[in-house]
């Protein structure tokens, strides 16, 4: 047990290099952080092929008998409701560890995961597996948001943080063209295994790459240093500090209209508005593509702007968020061009906010030493809330189905205002953080 905790454990410090001059110094810790960053984004878009994959291969294993469409169901909620409760559990790990044997073994496990699916043939022993693999999907962005407290500044990390929030995006592309090709063209089970191969990349990427902290290269630090009996302190803080708590249901609302639309909104535009389902999946489409550009964006943005300030563009995106969802919900049938320039504008409110509420703002308020549990608690609200959207949404869809003359026609009025009135009370809760003061430690 001993040697597994030091594996996990930060490297020891070796201090400053009194040898090394300062402009000499400046030279190698520009050159190690933008190999940090560059790991972190590359290593977390790896990350997301092995959560992806089996999205690909849903239609084969259904056609070959290997699941139903409801096991299928199942699978994946077991992934969302581990990964929930990891993301929080890790958040406070890594705090006390190194940052890339924790971020490289969660991605080793979970592209072993992978590997093993792509033999695999039952329902119990996928839902199993898949479970395993939220769990140590959960263990990724923790360390990877902790190397920016570790390696940036205040008044830049924001910029670096905008363009690490596109991972997702280069992990969804890498699967849906790849992954998808290896489907296609040699089988099912080749779709996993081609997603563990990604992930070994990843693994390599992470530990020839990712540093664990500035001290670990004897360079100076960014944060102040804090003793290992300090953070338990430090992270119970965090706990009782109400602004992280607000931020974390402001997140989880957010995270409500990011996945309703994701989820339900190309069921919405073919029931409500008769569109093809090529129609509305690429109308729908359009937000993930603008979300790159509000990821890349939102960093630069309040860095340059508002000198690492977040609260003001939050709000700022958040109203605007709130009214595009409202325009696209209310838009009369007819008027596709301006569903699609509402869907352009969600998608970039929507990476904007993922950048800040999700992130960079818990990483903010509290001390340096402790932003992966400011992210825990962020992330396990974030994804109760997407996890809860699912299921109510259902449940009003399903409540507003009437059939007549036996033909079927949905009243979304109640999921309209189930929508809307999460967009609205996410930008609202803002309003309780105005003034919170950014920690500079």
């Amino acid at each position: 047990m001993q040697k597994l905790f030091n594996f996990f454990s930060p490297a020891e410090k070796l201090g400053v290099d009194p040898a090394m001059g300062a402009e000499e110094q400046d030279i190698r810790y520009k050159k190690l952080r933008m190999q940090v960053f560059l790991s972190a984004t590359l290593g977390y878009g790896l990350y997301y092929v092995c959560r992806l994959s089996l999205n690909v291969m849903k239609k084969p294993l259904v056609d070959h008998g290997i699941l139903t469409e409801s096991q299928l169901g199942i699978v994946g909620s077991a992934l969302f409701i581990a990964y929930a409760v990891g993301k929080f559990v890790n958040g406070f790990l890594v705090d006390r560890s190194n940052i890339k044997t924790f971020m490289a073994f969660g991605l080793l496990v979970s592209a072993g995961i992978n590997l093993c699916l792509g033999y695999v043939d039952s329902f119990l022993f996928f839902v199993v597996l898949w479970a395993l693999n939220g769990w140590f999907q959960s263990m990724g962005a923790p360390p990877a948001i902790v190397s920016f407290s570790r390696w940036f500044t205040n008044k830049e990390r924001g910029t670096y943080y905008g363009f690490f929030s596109a991972s997702h995006n280069i992990g969804e592309a890498f699967t849906y063209i790849f992954t998808a090709l290896a489907v296609s063209y040699l089988g099912w089970q080749w779709g996993f295994i081609s997603a563990a191969a990604a992930g070994l990349l990843g693994v390599v990427l992470i530990f020839l790459f990712l540093h664990d902290s500035p001290e670990s290269k004897a360079l100076p630090p960014v944060m102040k240093a804090v003793k290992k009996e300090d953070i338990k302190s430090l992270q119970l803080a965090v706990l009782k500090c109400p602004a992280v708590w607000v931020l974390a249901l402001s997140s989880a609302f957010m995270y409500v209209g990011r996945y309703a639309v994701t989820s339900w909104g190309i069921f919405f535009l073919q029931e409500q508005r008769g569109y093809t389902a090529l129609v509305a999946s690429s109308i729908i489409s359009v937000s993930s593509l603008s979300g790159i550009f509000g990821n890349i964006f939102s960093g630069w943005f309040s860095d340059r702007v508002f000198r690492g300030r977040r609260n003001v563009p939050a709000q700022l995106f958040g109203i605007l968020n709130t009214v595009s969802l409202t325009a696209f919900l209310l838009i009369p049938p007819g008027f596709q061009w301006a569903e699609i320039m509402a869907m352009v504008v969600f998608g970039f409110s929507i990476g904007v906010l993922i950048c800040y509420l999700a992130g960079l703002m818990a990483v903010d308020i509290v001390p340096k030493s402790v932003s992966g549990a400011a992210i825990g608690v962020v992330g396990v609200a974030s994804y109760i809330g997407a996890g809860l959207q699912d299921v109510v949404s259902g449940y009003i869809i399903e409540n507003g189905k009437v059939l007549t003359n036996g033909q079927t026609a949905y009243d979304f009025s109640g999921l309209i205002f189930f929508w809307i009135g999460s967009a609205a009370l996410s930008f609202l809760l803002c309003l309780f953080i105005w003034n919170v003061k950014v920690c500079e430690d």
